[in-house]
């Protein structure tokens, strides 16, 4: 696909963090219809990551707005500066806690609604134990302390192996086929889950998602940053999947009225197989900078096929070229970013 460098916006640009907080944490009416619907307090496990604090302010405002009364617990290390402040400030309670602790973990809120963020990726080369002890280990730990609850719990399209680029991408019935330790242990952590879901009858929801994607983080930002510094763009996985932080953060809500026993299984990313190559053009073309590339297309990718999951979760509605032009002005503006890269150009799986 690909987008005209004269296309109007669907939508004005974002031009502050806090209008780019709003739109990430903005419910859609079926969410507000679900969040009022839905009994009980909601736990978001891991709300310190990049999606848990939109996650958790959007669970927050679909609840507000349906006049259910709830409460929404963010529980992290806060190792971010401010952000357990911020999120006390937009009516989520926080809890500083380190889930491996067992003591810790036990000592939570009995809740009825947990959504699993907790992960390790960057840095789990190196660093293995303890990549398996939070992929793996952990969430067995956190299954058997909320076996009395609905659980979505994010995995990720690592798990399965890369699938030809004249394909839709993999669907959940496809084996997995992790390479490396993160995707393995991912992997690891969908068998744990789904033991324990059968094990206490735990309604649960795995949740694949690859990839989220706002202006401060994401492959589209990753692309548009190393135009803006003229930095050669690789072409090894040629072929990615995005979607909207805000959209995913919708569906992952509306996951919690879809969990089973055993797990359901559901991809979570955008409709569109983006090319490197045309994406990179765009932004060329929108930041008015030259591009270059080096490496060539591989014949497979990391490409997942999510249209399973739409009838039940609904379907993305922030567009990738919607996305594209938000990030291009970001980009020229000097938006600040998270300084976190996704490495989504990896294919040997070291993260």
């Amino acid at each position: 696909m690909s987008v005209s460098g004269s296309q109007p916006w669907v939508e004005g640009p974002i031009k502050t963090v806090d209008e780019l907080e709003e739109r990430l944490s903005r419910p859609a009416p079926e969410v507000v219809d679900l969040m009022g619907r839905l009994e009980g307090d909601l736990i978001v496990l891991g709300v310190g990551g990049k999606i848990g604090p939109s996650l958790a302010r959007m669970a927050r405002r679909a609840s507000d707005e349906a006049g259910r009364r709830r409460r929404v617990i963010g529980v992290s290390r806060f190792s971010r500066p401010g952000l357990q402040e911020q999120l006390e400030a937009q009516g989520i309670e926080t809890i500083r806690c380190d889930l491996l602790d067992r003591s810790a973990l036990e000592a939570l809120p009995d809740v009825p609604l947990v959504l699993y963020l907790a992960a390790m990726k960057f840095g789990a080369t190196g660093n293995e134990p303890l990549t398996w002890a939070m992929n793996t280990y952990l969430p067995g730990m956190v299954a058997e302390r909320y076996r009395n609850s609905r659980i979505v719990a994010y995995s990720t399209g690592n798990v399965y192996a890369m699938a030809p680029v004249t394909s839709n991408g993999s669907v959940e019935t496809d084996p997995p086929c992790p390479v490396g330790d993160y995707a393995m242990s991912c992997l690891g952590r969908e068998r744990i889950f789904s033991y324990f879901s059968q094990r206490f009858e735990i309604p649960t929801a795995l949740v694949r998602l690859n990839y989220a994607n706002e202006l401060r983080y994401g492959v589209l930002t990753d692309l548009a940053q190393k135009v803006l510094a003229e930095q050669p763009i690789d072409l090894n996985m040629g072929y990615f999947n995005v979607i909207w932080q805000g959209d995913s953060n919708a569906m992952t809500l509306r996951a919690l009225e879809h969990v089973a026993v055993p797990p359901w299984v559901v991809n979570m990313t955008g409709p569109d197989k983006l090319r490197v190559r045309d994406v990179a053009e765009q932004f060329g073309r929108l930041l008015d900078k030259p591009v270059r590339f080096h490496g060539t297309e591989a014949p497979d990718a990391l490409l997942s096929d999510a249209r399973r999951g739409y009838a039940k979760l609904g379907r993305p509605q922030v567009s990738v070229e919607q996305m594209i032009r938000w990030v291009a002005y970001w980009q020229q503006q000097g938006g600040p970013t998270l300084g976190k890269p996704t490495h989504f150009e990896t294919r040997d799986g070291k993260f």
